[in-house]
């Protein structure tokens, strides 16, 4: 702990006003004596002050808290934990040194706190990347009642805190997809089509069941009728494959693609373990990345995080010819492929769609591409000249091309999702539970 002393605007205020009218004693002679009483006084108060702040009785109890992992792209909590222990009323300026991937440079609060008092100061932090953050000390300058004079204290509480894939958005959308009667934003009820043939029991006839189900081997031997009992198809692979390449790194409120995909990737992995089925992950740009097998082990999501809190972008063109390879040779049996990429022209998706229609020859693959939030926000714009209305029209080709992309890939039977980044994880979640209604995968 560093203590200081500092001298506030006030204490320069006051000693201004007396050396004026010291000055001004040497004409007027008469209060010259009223002046030399008045430096006594400033003299006395200062020192008061001084004594006040710097008495051993003044002891401050202050503490940071924070969760141990902070969520990427959602707003974390951080709290500091003030306690005066002593008998003065203190007014507190408070400077905490942040992680400098904030760029927050002018952080502070103002605090009185009574003789005595507790307070928790409150702030939220928002994490734009992944990685390791370090907080630094704490600033604390201390002034009484007479604010003459500040006491600088330092805690020294240097501490680093990992920002992983947002576990938060990842436990609201289990909430959401496993509520029985949801009505929230994009999650979705949806009436299975068909039936599950996934055998679970045999179980006594009750009005209600199915007559299709009765199993009339069973009724016989029981002299009762009895139905057989199915259940929702289990421990099916689906697999998220990332796009690392260069055009995953456009930026959206803070946020690049790839880090809107690692958090939905995550969110996706969570509901397929929930249901039984088996989650893995792939990652590749210029060249392979990071690969886990499908499983359902209950240690599979503490791995998936883990690999997508290091994944990185990469500067170069994505080699689909490689995610062939990965689909072929990484991926055993037919498996559900959420594929998290971006094409921003209609030439970039006819470069790969003969790969993309070969994966979807063997597995039942998804392509989830982006739709460019900022040129659908100025077209919406209300044009102001002439200039304006070609940029529009323009911008309204752009938005087109994407819309045919996703009918370019239905005609060849591919699954595919265009969405804002703001919804992927709603629009991924709901096709999911969509295929898994359907008896897709």
């Amino acid at each position: 702990m560093i203590r200081q002393l500092y001298l506030p605007n006030r204490f320069f205020q006051l000693f201004g006003v007396i050396v004026v009218l010291f000055a001004v004693s040497f004409w007027v002679k008469p209060i010259f004596p009223f002046i030399q009483a008045l430096l006594v006084l400033a003299f006395s108060v200062v020192v008061l002050d001084g004594l006040l702040l710097f008495h051993k009785s003044v002891q401050l109890n202050v503490e940071r808290r924070f969760p141990k992992l902070f969520n990427l792209g959602d707003p974390n909590e951080v709290e500091i934990y003030l306690e005066n222990q002593s008998r003065l009323m203190l007014r507190i300026l408070l400077i905490d040194e942040l992680p400098y991937q904030f760029q927050i440079r002018d952080f502070n609060r103002i605090v009185p706190l009574k003789a005595g008092e507790e307070k928790i100061i409150r702030y939220e932090l928002r994490p734009v990347e992944r990685g390791e953050y370090l907080f630094g000390n704490i600033n604390l300058f201390l002034s009484s009642s007479l604010g003459l004079l500040e006491r600088r204290y330092v805690i020294e509480q240097p501490c680093a805190v990992a920002v992983y894939p947002s576990i938060l958005q990842m436990k609201q959308f289990e909430l959401k997809a496993f509520n029985r009667v949801t009505h929230h934003k994009g999650i979705k009820k949806i009436r299975r089509i068909g039936h599950s043939y996934e055998f679970e029991q045999i179980k006594n006839y009750v009005r209600g069941d199915d007559y299709r189900s009765i199993n009339w081997k069973a009724s016989s031997r029981r002299a009762a009728l009895m139905v057989n009992q199915f259940q929702d198809e289990r421990a099916q692979q689906i697999y998220c494959i990332i796009d690392k390449s260069r055009a995953m790194r456009m930026p959206f409120e803070g946020l690049s693609l790839m880090d809107y995909a690692v958090n939905t990737a995550l969110v996706i992995s969570n509901i397929a373990l929930q249901k039984y089925d088996r989650a893995g992950l792939i990652s590749f740009s210029d060249k392979l990345g990071s690969s886990i097998k499908a499983d359902n082990k209950p240690t599979q999501l503490n791995k998936l995080l883990s690999t997508l809190y290091k994944e990185k972008e990469q500067h170069l063109e994505a080699n689909y010819e490689l995610l062939y390879y990965a689909a072929r040779k990484l991926i055993s049996g037919r498996s559900l492929i959420m594929l998290f990429t971006n094409f921003e022209s209609r030439h970039a998706l006819e470069r790969v769609l003969p790969i993309l229609r070969r994966i979807n020859t063997f597995h039942l693959l998804v392509v989830v591409f982006f739709e460019n939030t900022e040129i659908r926000d100025f077209v919406n714009e209300e044009a102001e000249s002439l200039e304006a209305i070609y940029h529009q029209t323009i911008a309204r080709k752009f938005l087109n091309e994407k819309a045919q992309m996703v009918h370019q890939l239905q005609q060849y039977g591919i699954q595919s999702i265009l969405t804002r980044p703001e919804d992927l994880s709603t629009y991924t979640v709901n096709k999911y539970l969509e295929l898994k209604s359907r008896g897709l995968i």
